[in-house]
């Protein structure tokens, strides 16, 4: 195959006696690899994982690819549908980035050992059911580096700030000195407990209704691997990387007090497996949330064991075997009681939960600052957000709020041109829209505190069933598995965070409509033959009523599961997605409001809003040119969109904040002439006449 035609189908020629394809290859090549382990390569055709071991690297990536086949062919009663691997047509790319490779390379140059690759058959079409090599996000992953800091976890004090970067790949994981001699503590009971053949739950018995049921000593390890295969159960698109990081580190740090009975070796393998990014395959459904989260926990139960399906960043989607040999590591052996220990808990509702209070907390004071920015362009009034005011319904979360407003908006500290162009307007009071934002914002920041402090306790709780007490010698039966805490919060959490796109939807409203706002029709010039943000309101509009529909909690039903024992649940895992996606469609209208908002300002030029408002409009427009005519609009709302995922507003507008938090600035309060005052009436009274009134 020439280079010319790098990537294209070939059909590679059979290797004639005495493998010439390595004999005609330099012998230096050859020689470099003398003395090193062989390498092995793990190839992917048709759905099959096939490990390929290489005598010579210096063979070659056709070489590679036609051995695959053959061995896929030898593995098929059919042969595949193949007569020979020689007749087959094929192409190779890595799985990690998804890169063609030439065949006439040779591995040692194209490959490193135990990389993934994937043969694809000429004529094959993907079927939908086919595995990607790569997950949902993983762009995110292109650049991955392997962390080089740690987080020492003890159970008992982990933050959602902690668990989201640990989800990033920012941390590798460490037991705490203290942890680790807990852990060993209560494993104790655990081997007593097996040595004196005692009957204890999930221990030496079945499950759920098979609690009666007494199993021997000698199947007591084969319990726990039937438990995590049989309740892999779960369906869906997989949990993106993030998310999976997020949920093995919770449940490491869970079985880090010492309550679960896990082997300190076996916590020790799975932090390895952490700590290497090796992801197990977890469906995103299956949960109801009681006993704890079964299926999603026995799905990163299964990886770890070396079943199912892993990813990881070197790999791509493998088998798990391949992918934690591959890393260097062993598949887990489970001990009596540690599937039980790995699969029962709340840690999926709890993990995604914790994602879903960061990202609320971010948007929620991103809020304030894209509602500031459109009073402004409305040409509003501060006068609603005056410290008094405030003072007599004392809310934090609307004092808070307030505060944020003044800190943006006072003219006399962050001179606006703006502000000063109506300040003796005729207008009495601002819509709702405006000068309620500390009223609606206010208990949004409430509510995400409030969920906040439960998703932290539940963070470090121990969820198991049953629970070994180390101190007493015993384990104890019990309901922590139940999600009813988190779900709770959680569908608390979507229906207070949903406020901020459903007002914010309403902004946008007046901004696009000029007898409200003054400005040009949908916020672009020559309309009828541009449409401006026409549309872009109609998507707001649609995301604000989708998430009513989301917003319906899911804690409010209960499915009875496992032939009665498991009488109510929680539905936990439903509460946690929604309210991601909630969140998601929040962060998505408060893009199109600062889009719009900023769109406005260009119909004000050449006025000047707030220093820190500016600032905004920069950020903004460094990303995202004024909107002169009609163009793709969609890319714009991504642009922005990103914008606030990534808290870019808060980061410019955050140091104003705080330095008028800190310096104690007097707030201004100017007068208007709407604005009664007995202050200003006693001026006026006593005004002296001039002398052309006399």
């Amino acid at each position: 195959m020439s280079k010319g035609r790098r990537g294209a189908c070939l059909k590679v020629p059979p290797a004639p006696p005495g493998d010439p394809t390595s004999a005609s290859l330099p012998d230096k090549a050859r020689a470099a690899r003398a003395g090193a382990a062989m390498p092995r390569y793990t190839a992917h055709v048709r759905g099959e994982w096939l490990a390929v071991p290489c005598g010579d690297a210096a063979l070659t990536v056709g070489w590679l690819g036609r051995e695959a086949i053959r061995r896929y062919i030898k593995n098929k009663p059919d042969n595949g549908g193949f007569a020979s691997a020689d007749d087959v047509r094929f192409l190779v790319r890595r799985c990690k980035g998804l890169g063609l490779l030439d065949s006439e390379d040779p591995l040692h140059a194209a490959l490193e050992d135990n990389e993934f690759v994937e043969v694809v058959i000429e004529g094959d079409a993907m079927s939908p059911d086919f595995i990607p090599s790569q997950p949902e996000g993983v762009y995110l992953y292109s650049k991955y580096r392997e962390p080089e800091k740690y987080i020492a976890l003890d159970g008992d004090s982990l933050t959602t700030e902690d668990l989201v970067n640990l989800g990033k790949g920012h941390y590798k994981i460490k037991l705490t000195p203290t942890a680790e001699k807990k852990v060993q503590k209560s494993r104790e009971v655990i081997e007593s407990i097996v040595k004196e053949k005692t009957v204890v739950y999930g221990i030496t018995t079945g499950f759920g209704k098979f609690a009666r049921t007494v199993i021997p000593v000698n199947k007591l390890e084969e319990l726990q691997v039937n438990l995590v295969r049989s309740h892999s159960s779960g369906v869906g698109k997989p949990l993106i990387p993030e998310r999976c990081r997020m949920l093995l580190a919770l449940r490491i740090n869970v079985l880090a007090k010492g309550y679960s009975g896990i082997s300190l070796e076996t916590l020790k393998r799975v932090i390895e497996v952490f700590n290497a990014s090796c992801l197990p395959y977890v469906p995103e459904k299956g949960t109801v949330g009681a006993s704890g989260d079964l299926a999603p926990l026995s799905h990163l139960a299964l990886g770890l064991i070396g079943e199912g399906k892993m990813w990881s960043p070197k790999s791509g989607w493998a088998d798990a075997k391949y992918v934690l040999e591959a890393h260097g590591l062993k598949p887990v052996v489970l001990k009596p009681k540690e599937g039980l220990a790995l699969i029962n808990g709340t840690q999926m509702i709890t993990s995604l939960g914790c994602e879903a209070v960061e990202r609320a907390s971010a948007i929620a004071r991103q809020a304030d600052i894209v509602a500031a920015l459109t009073l402004e362009v409305l040409k509003g009034t501060t006068k609603a957000f005056d410290t008094d005011i405030h003072a007599v319904r004392p809310h934090r979360g609307q004092i808070e709020v307030a505060f944020r407003f003044r800190s943006l908006l006072d003219s006399d500290h962050h001179p606006s041109e703006i502000a000063e162009s109506h300040r003796f307007c005729d207008r009495v009071q601002d819509a709702y829209t405006l000068r309620c934002c500390p009223q609606v914002h206010g208990v949004v920041n409430d509510t995400i505190a409030f969920v906040k402090n439960i998703i932290t306790t539940e963070l470090n709780s121990a969820t198991d069933n049953p629970m070994v007490f180390a101190s007493r010698g015993e384990t104890i039966s019990g309901g922590n598995f139940h999600g009813e805490y988190p779900a709770k919060a959680l569908d608390y959490l979507a229906i207070g965070i949903h406020e901020l796109a459903a007002i914010s939807e309403r902004r946008i409203e007046r901004l696009c409509n000029p007898s409200l706002s003054e400005l040009p029709a949908f916020l672009v010039a020559e309309g009828g033959l541009n449409s401006g943000f026409m549309i872009a309101h109609c998507t707001a509009a649609a995301l604000v009523s989708e998430n009513k529909a989301l917003c319906h909690p899911s804690s409010v039903d209960s499915l009875s599961t496992s032939a009665a024992t498991e009488d109510h649940v929680s539905m936990g895992g439903w509460a946690a997605r929604k309210a991601l996606r909630v969140i998601e469609h929040v962060e998505q209208v408060l893009a199109i409001e600062l889009l719009a908002a900023c769109q406005g300002i260009e119909f004000l030029r050449p006025l000047r809003t707030t220093t820190p408002l500016e600032k905004v409009y920069d950020l903004v427009r460094s990303v995202v040119r004024p909107w002169i005519k009609d163009r793709f609009m969609a890319p714009d709302i991504e642009a922005a969109h990103r914008l606030l995922i990534e808290q870019k507003v808060w980061e410019v507008a955050a140091p104003y904040i705080e330095k008028y938090r800190m310096e104690h600035i007097p707030e201004s309060r100017p007068v208007s002439p709407t604005a009664f005052s007995l202050e200003f009436l006693h001026k006026k009274s006593t005004k002296i006449p001039e002398s052309g009134d006399l």
